[in-house]
């Protein structure tokens, strides 16, 4: 939708519950997703409007832009489009003020969702944030900033409600709405039956992740990294799932490289990860999914090196998975910028792929965690929402 478009937005019917809503990226419209399954429980006839992508819309909800707007990671990567997402915010926020919804709510996207948040709370409208900004791993000092902006913050790890209630933020653990979607046990051999893929060859499944810059720095990586292992063990297969959008771009970079051996699938993230033995995948939400999945990993990032030098001078954990920050131990191994070359995680991929004993003892690792975020979210979420509302 264009900027000027906004005027067409439909007005929710006089007294109607209606939710504005920004979800950033893919992990932000599938956390969204599922919330709205509570919501609209709660609300059915709710009005729901704002950014977003496929599984929100599944909802019910009406997205003005798509979430892909939003999917752009590192300094300078967010400087090159800073002037159309700056475009969308004022836009939006003007909407918002003309039209007051009953409540917004930001799933994610902090840089966006929290200078919004804060001029909608300033105008009355309650606000609230689902997902807790990783203040406990790096930018610290963005808790002034959500304690001026947010009524309410709904997380998704149990630790974080209690760093928020120190500061006087009002928080609600609703568990993570992942650990719900994903079973606790995966039948892998059905997933390979579904991909095509040879149930007695070891898979590896490929996650480069889902923003362009993030194809631009890791795709070649890793489809060097299955050559070297391809050569090392000629049984392996590769599947790598690609957002829609970027399959064209991955496909070609996959024929520079070279790597005919690598499936690349439309979509089917999950359906990889359930049928793979060993994932490499880039930092992010998706190694939460693999964690859940059961499935060891090796995470590996790249990005511009100034956003590197800025990013890795705020880091306050010397972790940056979140499996491990969960475990508080480096459980699975992380290969970050200069150390995320292709010979690395081919190694590391290998090691997972000969250590049985070591896969099982992370499998029930990961099964805790599982069970530590496992929550009925749509509902407490909803309820949280609720009460704000209310009041």
């Amino acid at each position: 939708m264009h900027l000027n478009d906004m005027t067409q937005l439909e007005e929710a019917p006089d007294g109607a519950f209606s939710m504005a809503m920004v979800a950033g990226e893919s992990s932000g419209d599938l956390l969204a997703g599922l919330m709205l399954e509570g919501v609209k429980h709660e609300w059915p006839h709710a009005h729901l409007y704002g950014i977003g992508g496929a599984r929100m819309e599944a909802q019910g909800f009406k997205a003005l832009w798509s979430s892909d707007k939003l999917a752009v990671r590192g300094y300078v990567e967010v400087l090159r489009h800073y002037r159309e997402i700056v475009g969308i915010r004022n836009a939006f926020k003007q909407q918002l003020l003309k039209q007051p919804p009953s409540v917004f709510v930001g799933i994610d996207a902090p840089d966006f969702n929290l200078d919004l948040e804060h001029d909608l709370k300033q105008a009355g409208i309650p606000t609230v944030h689902f997902v807790c900004p990783s203040i406990w791993a790096w930018r610290a000092e963005r808790i002034e900033k959500i304690k001026r902006s947010v009524d309410h913050l709904l997380c998704i790890f149990p630790f974080e409600t209690q760093l928020l209630h120190s500061h006087g933020i009002p928080a609600t653990y609703v568990g993570h709405p992942l650990a719900q979607a994903i079973p606790m046990h995966v039948d892998t051999l059905k997933a390979r039956y579904e991909l095509r893929l040879d149930p007695d060859r070891p898979v590896v499944a490929l996650l480069p992740g889902s923003r362009v810059s993030e194809i631009q720095y890791l795709a070649a990586r890793f489809f060097k990294a299955a050559m070297i292992l391809a050569k090392q063990q000629p049984r392996i297969q590769f599947v790598m799932p690609a957002m829609p959008s970027l399959v064209v771009r991955i496909e070609q970079i996959k024929d520079q490289v070279g790597a005919s051996n690598v499936l690349v699938l439309k979509g089917q993230s999950h359906a990889a990860l359930a049928a793979c033995d060993v994932t490499l995948i880039a930092s992010g939400t998706a190694t939460l999914e693999a964690a859940l999945f059961k499935k060891p990993m090796v995470i590996a990032y790249n990005m511009h090196w100034l956003s590197w030098q800025l990013m890795k001078r705020k880091k306050l954990q010397p972790w940056v998975g979140l499996p491990n920050i969960l475990a508080q131990d480096f459980c699975v191994p992380e290969l970050l910028q200069d150390q995320a070359t292709p010979e690395n995680m081919a190694k590391e991929v290998m090691v997972w792929l000969n250590s049985p004993a070591k896969v099982q003892a992370l499998v029930g690792r990961f099964e805790n965690m599982h069970q530590s975020l496992t929550r009925d979210t749509p509902t407490l979420a909803a309820h949280a929402i609720q009460t704000l509302v209310k009041a």
